[in-house]
């Protein structure tokens, strides 16, 4: 599915913060609510993106019957950038720099989620693998819900080196672990931050985990061992949100 975004907030989103990468929009006739399809209308037409009202079967042939809230656009390829630009605009975003590395998450979904919560808690961006690791699909920017037309995304070959790249650059590194020496809330986690979070299940490997600078964990009161990766993300994000004001 690649070439193609959908749902309302997705599409949307890429209207507002990236309207140069629409080509062209098709809406379900009946399914879209009157005003948010107004509204859709109206930004295409800022745009100058074509806009055509079709029956949900075809919006559902082209989406593989994922779930598209009568909502399908036809898109560039999603543009990643580089890890030194990447650093470059997040030291000058005035504000306290932190970036998400991420090591050989699998699920669209997680993904997702992930940068829509880098993007809520003020990341300036996120940093996947090139190889081993699901890239920015369709179904990826629908779970962020549009998060991905506004938060930087960039692709490594080797996250040990990019790690070592954000230490160059005056970031410190802190790494999710479930056998970390300190409970997230008592670490500090202030100043240039590189947050870096494992896959589903194995977590971080064992060999990007000797790069981080420190390891911290989230304590557990249930009988589940461990979160979601990306709630495990979302939750890091807000500790380190809350410590900033």
């Amino acid at each position: 599915m690649s070439g193609i975004i959908f749902g309302v907030n997705p599409v949307m989103e890429a209207l507002k913060g990236r309207p140069d990468t629409v080509e062209r929009i098709a809406i379900a006739e009946g399914v879209v609510n009157q005003r948010v399809q107004g509204e859709l209308m109206t930004r295409a037409k800022e745009a100058r993106v074509k806009v055509e009202v079709v029956d949900r079967e075809r919006l559902d042939r082209m989406t593989e019957g994922e779930s598209h809230q009568g909502v399908v656009a036809e898109v560039k390829d999603f543009e990643y950038i580089g890890l030194t630009e990447l650093i470059k605009k997040a030291k000058a975003s005035g504000k306290q720099p932190v970036v998400v590395l991420l090591d050989g998450i699998q699920d669209p979904h997680n993904l997702g989620a992930i940068i829509r919560s880098a993007h809520a808690f003020g990341a300036q961006g996120v940093v996947i693998m090139k190889d081993r690791a699901v890239q920015v699909t369709a179904v990826a920017v629908k779970a962020s819900a549009g998060a991905t037309s506004h938060c930087h995304v960039a692709r490594v070959t080797n996250l040990s080196r990019a790690i070592e790249e954000l230490k160059e650059a005056g970031f410190w590194s802190v790494a999710a672990d479930p056998e970390g020496k300190d409970i997230a809330w008592n670490a500090k986690l202030t100043g240039p931050l590189a947050v870096i979070v494992g896959a589903e299940g194995g977590g971080v490997r064992k060999g990007v985990l000797g790069h981080a600078d420190f390891k911290v964990r989230i304590p557990m009161q249930g009988q589940v061992a461990s979160l979601n990766a990306s709630v495990s993300t979302g939750v890091l994000l807000y500790e380190i949100a809350r410590q900033r004001g």
